[in-house]
């Protein structure tokens, strides 16, 4: 009697979606979190599938530097990007999730078959093969290192350290949504500054209290930008470079009329369904920044900067992989084009907080200081009190990317009030 023929058990589908996300992700196609958010939309895996693949993903590009120590000796000539796909992935559950080498083999052995996704022969080998290699604890590019640590210092090492681990799931949520969080299996973890750490059993976006309006992701940092406005209630608020309106959101959940302007359009409207979720309500502007805006002037200014991202990377980890200097020069000069014309909507006596998610001297201390000299009507002032550790540094302050939180620069500057001779000389 001929024996059946065996074929080789189908690869879970978790690391086929991780590789084609890593795929389109080193190809520059695409940023890993909406990569990641429309596969998984599509193939709807069950939620412990989905967590291993978003897992592979991050874990992946968090410890890419090492990854890439140990698979380069062991690979001669061109390798498609597709099969460094699934090397990589491969090689960090091997490495850091401790898979069993014959699973891993077993497991990327069969997708590369099944997927078409190269020589199955050198996947086999360099998985069997590939060992760890000595290796910078950081996983970051040296430029990059050299940053972390002339900011954080004695704490460099711990930021790094941070930066590896994932992301939690930040919440603002209203009392409702912490009830339906705790009623359909989720957990509060911790509370920054308003904003709660939890943990859910499902997908987010399935949630009850995101469903019903009642959470907004948000990083405690992100928030911070909005606190440093202070009190904005009943008062009209320009969200300058608004992107997606999360802190449009954030504002006019706190009672502001809120203006938010970008220079592109189809954000508008990401940010209107979002809003409409939440039962809240913002205007939109469509404008590049770079020129003036001919707008009412506003007590409250927030520009929230295009930036490199730097003080992001445990949330968008490929972001080192494609930041270079000359990158944050270029930031830097746009930002310095955005924030006087910024300041030009601020009435005499108000406020205009400048915020970058990045922690390049270019991008923060320094745009806002040679603003500064030539803008001679603005002082800087202390933010509000924050609940989340801060480094003060020139005219504002850096918040610390330790356990989650984001590191942003935040600076908040009073414009001076005019005083009776000058409110004479304009009539």
């Amino acid at each position: 009697m001929s024996r059946p023929d065996r074929r080789p058990d189908p690869s879970n589908p978790a690391r086929e979606v991780a590789v084609r996300v890593l795929y389109r992700v080193l190809e520059g196609e695409a940023f890993a979190a909406p990569a990641l958010d429309r596969a998984l939309r599509e193939v709807r895996l069950p939620a412990r599938d989905a967590g291993l693949a978003t897992h592979i993903v991050y874990g992946t590009l968090r410890h890419y530097p090492s990854l890439m120590a140990a698979l380069s000796p062991l690979l001669t000539g061109e390798t498609q990007r597709k099969t460094w796909a699934v090397l990589l992935a491969g090689t960090f559950e091997k490495l850091f999730l401790h898979t069993p080498t014959h699973a891993v083999v077993n497991e990327y052995v069969n997708l590369t078959r099944s997927a078409r996704l190269g020589p199955s022969g050198l996947v086999n080998a360099v998985l069997r093969r590939v060992e760890a290699v000595s290796a910078p604890a950081h996983e970051l590019p040296e430029w990059l290192a050299n940053v972390y640590a002339e900011l954080f210092g004695q704490q460099a090492a711990q930021v790094s350290a941070s930066l590896l681990q994932p992301q939690p799931l930040w919440l603002s949520l209203s009392e409702q949504g912490a009830q339906l969080i705790e009623q359909n299996g989720g957990k509060l973890l911790r509370a920054l500054d308003e904003v709660d750490e939890v943990e859910l059993p499902g997908s987010l976006r399935e949630s009850p209290a995101f469903v019903q309006g009642h959470a907004q992701p948000i990083n405690p940092a992100s928030l911070a930008c909005v606190h440093a406005l202070g009190n904005v209630a009943g008062q009209r608020v320009l969200d300058l470079a608004g992107g997606v309106g999360v802190k449009a959101a954030m504002l006019a959940a706190r009672g502001a009329h809120v203006t938010s302007v970008d220079v592109v359009a189809r954000k508008h409207e990401a940010a209107r369904q979002n809003l409409q979720r939440l039962g809240l309500k913002a205007e939109f502007i469509t404008h590049d920044l770079t020129q003036p805006l001919d707008v009412p002037k506003s007590d409250f200014v927030l520009l929230d900067a295009p930036c490199t991202g730097s003080g992001t990377l445990r949330s968008h980890p490929e972001i080192k992989l494609r930041l270079n200097p000359e990158g944050v020069e270029e930031l830097a000069a746009l930002q310095g084009q955005m924030l006087p014309n910024a300041a030009a909507l601020v009435e005499p006596g108000g406020v205009l907080v400048y915020s970058v998610c990045s922690v390049t001297p270019q991008e923060g201390p320094e745009v806002v200081q040679q603003f500064l000299n030539s803008h001679p009507d603005f002082t800087p002032e202390d933010l509000p009190e924050l609940d989340i550790p801060v480094l003060r540094e020139g005219p504002g302050i850096f918040t610390v990317p330790l356990d989650g939180v984001d590191g942003f620069y935040i600076a908040r500057l009073r414009k001076r009030a005019e005083s009776k001779e000058e409110g004479m000389d304009h009539n």
